[in-house]
């Protein structure tokens, strides 16, 4: 059994076989328009509902909701079919309502400062799996309209290709949403930001750079010794040619390791030469990493030394980080672990370089 989500009109329309024409009509503006469950669909027969809903069970069960930023962040814990547990944080903010999904439950990149790295990685989500997190998440933020979708929450989205480029196609076309609001962040797949720059979907992407040497990138995204900053770079001109969108850099701000006068220099030089954005994120903690983020005005200077070599830079507004909701705190129930500590050869290797 799959999700309502993951089928096509014509799918749906034999989903509905025996029933009237104009039902389908129904069914996919229910799903795609109005983000209802299907026990709410109630301009379809009872006995409909009753067969879908048997059918083509949600693929979600939430099992815990906190709530911070007087009530303008939620987040959300599902339960999956088999007892895998995701994540989900939806934003509201003055212009926009932005959710941001999981693509995994857990992660297999493990980046040293990322709790969704020191879980561990448990499977990939299915595309419906995907697309319930946004129809939740549009429910729950009702009656604002749900305007971005970020694919920034537990689990790397290019290692998930095909599920990431199907959710994104569904909700552009079917949504009708803009590919400008939806937003893929990645660690770095260069082979699959090649690959994405073809699709044809003129989206955001956003690079988590957090190091502009290999030596510290190597230790902070170990992702880098496969695909180092120069293959890295190859892929990043790709995208921007054949998309002719600009990137972003992430850069997640650590104290005394990647927000020296030199890392500031080596960012600086990396994304002007690509005329990247960088979005500076004051580090989240996370059980098991033991250093700290800069501080608040070591935060501003750097942004400003940015600025001021020609870089377009900004602070990213921080949420959720009581409620652990905030970049990188995703995971504390995925992989069962908590509390778990990054590798000692990597705190090693920044302390070295601290």
């Amino acid at each position: 059994m799959g999700s309502l989500y993951e089928l096509s009109r014509e799918e749906l329309g034999e989903a509905l076989s025996g029933e009237a024409p104009y039902r389908l009509e129904q069914l996919w503006r229910a799903l795609w328009r109005e983000d209802r469950t299907v026990a709410e669909m109630t301009t379809l027969p009872r006995v409909v509902r009753e067969r879908l809903g048997a059918e083509y069970p949600s693929g979600l069960s939430p099992i815990n909701e906190v709530v911070s930023d007087g009530g303008a962040t939620i987040k959300w814990v599902f339960a999956l079919h088999d007892g895998a547990t995701i994540e989900t944080v939806l934003m509201s903010y003055a212009d926009r309502v932005t959710v941001c999904v999981s693509s995994q439950a857990g992660c297999a990149m493990g980046c040293s400062f990322c709790a969704t790295g020191q879980a561990g990685f448990r499977r990939h989500l299915s595309v419906g799996e995907v697309l319930e997190q946004v129809s939740y998440a549009a429910r729950a933020g009702a009656p604002r309209r749900l305007s971005n979708v970020v694919f920034m929450g537990m689990g790397e989205p290019l290692a998930n290709y095909e599920v990431t480029v199907r959710a994104l196609r569904r909700l552009h076309q079917e949504r009708g949403m803009s590919a400008r609001h939806l937003t893929v962040s990645s660690v770095g797949v260069a082979p699959a930001i090649e690959r994405l720059s073809e699709e044809g979907l003129a989206l955001t992407l956003a690079v988590s750079l957090h190091a502009a040497n290999d030596a510290d990138r190597d230790a902070l995204v170990p992702l880098n010794r496969r695909y180092d900053l120069a293959r890295l770079e190859t892929a990043c001109r790709a995208w921007i040619e054949r998309t002719g969108r600009r990137l972003s850099f992430e850069w997640a701000l650590i104290d005394g390791i990647n927000d020296t006068n030199a890392a500031l220099g080596e960012l600086a030089d990396y994304a002007r030469g690509l005329g990247a954005h960088v979005n500076l994120i004051p580090l989240n903690p996370t059980p098991g990493f033991l250093v700290r983020g800069s501080r608040p005005e070591r935060v501003r200077a750097f942004r400003d030394g940015l600025l001021a070599r020609g870089v377009n830079a900004t602070v990213r507004d921080t949420r959720g980080r009581s409620i652990a909701a905030a970049c990188g705190q995703l995971a504390s129930v995925s992989g069962g672990r908590h509390g778990l500590r990054a590798p000692e050869s990597t705190r090693v290797a920044l302390r070295a370089r601290a």
